[in-house]
């Protein structure tokens, strides 16, 4: 299986690099045998690709520990389950994998259009996929090879480090790269629009369900990130503004902007240059993210270290953006348009405001994650800004976008009426006002938490009003009852609503993150028998403790009951878990989880005489953070379900 993996691999870079010179040769000449046969290339770099990827599973499924890649991450003991999902634990299978995706959906995207080969654009698209390919070919060939072979075969691995043995964890990297090799697709669409010259609104259109569902692939995977670091970890949250988090959160805030900025353009055919620069920017700032995990530069938790391929991404990063630029340069006047907003009351200035927030968002968390570089290039000295640098810098701006996708359904297109404006307003904002006294009345007094929370209902308020208006409407035209009318309505104009979802779903996250960093409460102590610990209206007592061997894990575990408010309520286990090939042992985390609130609890000592160090928190609303990315990710989802038979209508919501 070695052999079939690194010889699928050369005939994969190998049918790449011809793909790429036919399609020179065709664009050249003008000549479509050309091009055929380069599209077709595309077919067998999938296949290759594929053998690669299935050779390694079968590799780690076999404990084939000469393969070093297969040494570093699996062991005879590690379950079967994650010996599979090793293959992208490291460097070596993510880049694998990485390409393997990429590979699959060129070969969607050449099996799609091989009708439009006259399109000027479409040979160009291909060549940019091509191009891509190549490159993370020419990687795992040349310079990080996943089948490479140690001197001797030991008897044993080094086991998966610890950390990443976990469900979310397991998840969180593959999604994560389905989004960054998503938005490979639009990126090569509008590249070949600009070589093509032919930048009309044709690509967006082509690429709509390819944006939406890479959108939603790096939505899943910051969750699913998050979610991780809130079980695994054991520091009790769910974000820590880590580099790592950062490199995947700044392209999911110009993705999204580029996701509205294309409906401006679909519906009034304006905001070309805004697209190009949006979609280039978002390619270029996953590869970005990649570059940040590899390249060792700056530390965290979830990076490979210096792994020595940081200068190659950094010159694939150049190259991509100075060729994006050039050519959006080069094309200025073809993509300037005669229409332009006619006033800044209107839908389409909602958006383009929603989207100078999003890109101050990005800019200011990018700063926020380079500071310690450019700290140390001007002064000598690497400073790191920390988590209370993002919240006061980023706070004040998702507010303000909270406002605008509040009023983003009450203004029309073109130019708002100030009597529609008053009519539409009413609602929301009386809704608001009650919430406000609500909370003002149960004792709620800081500032931000009002104001989130506030603006929340407001924005939800606006989104419930348009399913209102929506249903009513088609009760008046079918005759359908309420139960009746709204879901079909929302099957019908599933794009539209869809939309309306995904910033529902928003709006449920934003709560759930204001509750559980504006309300948290945490003790920590250590206990021995008998003794108990309090946070909140809770209380833990320290029942019996225990050591047993569990795989390839010593595990030393702690039972504890929970009293709220004197009453007894459940048991809770909490575990201090040692590997036998690892060197830091890990904490688990045990969860009583409700809708209202998390009982979290860790416990990250154990002594020789079974004193232990417990740590316990209160953290209000985290459920809503997953609730609320879950509707968003249903939103997304929704709103690509494609219309079989029909043309879709442009609608006016993401």
């Amino acid at each position: 299986m070695v052999t079939l993996g690194n010889l699928s691999q050369y005939a994969a870079l190998a049918f790449t690099l011809g793909a790429m010179v036919l399609l020179v040769v065709g664009i050249a000449r003008n000549d479509f045998r050309f091009i055929i046969s380069g599209r077709r290339a595309f077919a067998f770099t999938a296949l290759f690709t594929t053998l690669a990827a299935a050779s390694l599973t079968w590799l780690f499924a076999t404990d084939a520990f000469q393969v070093e890649y297969v040494s570093s991450y699996s062991d005879r003991a590690l379950p079967f389950f994650y010996k599979i999902t090793a293959f992208w634990a490291g460097q070596d299978g993510s880049l694998l994998f990485w390409v393997w995706v990429l590979s699959l959906f060129a070969a969607a995207v050449a099996h799609n259009t091989r009708h439009e080969l006259e399109r000027r654009p479409t040979p160009f698209i291909y060549l940019v996929m091509a191009g891509c390919m190549g490159f993370f070919l020419f990687l795992l060939t040349g310079v990080t090879n996943p089948f490479d072979l140690l001197s001797f075969t030991p008897r044993d691995g080094k086991g998966l480090n610890p950390l990443l043995q976990n469900p979310g964890m397991i998840f969180h990297p593959p999604t994560l790269f389905l989004g960054y090799v998503g938005f490979t697709v639009p990126f090569a669409y509008a590249l070949g629009a600009l070589l093509g010259g032919s930048p009309d609104e044709s690509w967006l259109r082509k690429t709509r369900v390819w944006n939406v569902l890479s959108w939603v692939f790096l939505t899943i995977g910051i969750i699913l990130g998050g979610q991780w670091a809130y079980v695994e970890l054991g520091w009790g949250g769910y974000w820590a503004w880590d580099p790592v988090e950062n490199a995947s959160f700044i392209p999911w805030l110009v993705a999204t902007a580029f996701i509205h900025t294309a409906i401006i353009q679909e519906r009034r055919n304006i905001m070309k240059v805004w697209n190009m620069v949006l979609i280039v920017l978002t390619f270029v700032l996953c590869v970005f993210g990649t570059y940040l995990v590899r390249s060792g530069i700056l530390q965290s938790v979830h990076d490979f270290g210096a792994t020595g391929l940081g200068g190659y991404f950094l010159l694939f990063l150049t190259a991509t953006a100075l060729l994006g630029a050039g050519l959006i340069i080069a094309r200025f006047r073809t993509l300037r348009t005669e229409h332009s907003l006619e006033s800044y009351l209107s839908r389409e200035s909602t958006f383009l405001f929603n989207n100078v927030i999003l890109l101050a968002l990005a800019f200011a968390t990018l700063f926020g994650t380079m500071f310690p570089l450019l700290s140390e290039a001007v002064t000598g000295n690497k400073v790191t800004v920390s988590q209370p640098f993002f919240n006061r810098v980023n706070t004040p701006l998702f507010l303000v976008l909270l406002i605008i996708t509040g009023l983003c359904p009450l203004i029309g297109w073109r130019k708002a009426s100030a009597s529609n404006l008053r009519k539409n307003f009413l609602v929301p904002a009386a809704a608001m006002l009650a919430g406000l006294l609500a909370l003002f009345v149960a004792g709620i007094r800081q500032v931000y938490p009002l104001l989130a929370v506030g603006l929340s209902i407001f924005v939800a308020g606006t989104i419930f009003q348009e399913f209102w208006t929506g249903t009513r409407a088609r009760m008046r035209l079918t005759g359908e009852g309420a139960w009746a009318a709204f879901p079909r309505l929302m099957w019908k104009m599933r794009r539209r609503y869809g939309g309306f979802i995904a910033h529902l779903g928003v709006v449920i996250m934003v709560i759930g993150i204001t509750g559980s960093y504006a309300y948290k409460q945490e003790n920590q102590a250590t206990l021995r028998r008998g003794q108990t610990i309090g946070v909140g209206d809770y209380t833990l007592r320290y029942d019996k403790a225990g050591k047993y061997n569990d795989r390839n894990r010593e595990v030393y575990a702690a039972e504890f009951s929970i009293y709220k408010d004197g009453r007894y309520l459940d048991k809770v286990r909490t575990q201090r878990r040692f590997y036998i090939n690892a060197e830091q042992p890990t904490t688990e985390v045990s969860l009583r989880s409700t809708l209202l609130e998390d009982l979290y609890v860790t416990m990250p000592a154990v002594g020789q005489d079974w004193t232990v160090t417990l740590r316990v928190a209160v953290n209000p609303l985290v459920s809503w953070v997953w609730i609320g990315g879950f509707v968003m990710v249903f939103g997304g989802v929704m709103a690509i379900i494609p219309r079989l038979g029909r043309r879709e209508v442009v609608s006016d919501a993401p």
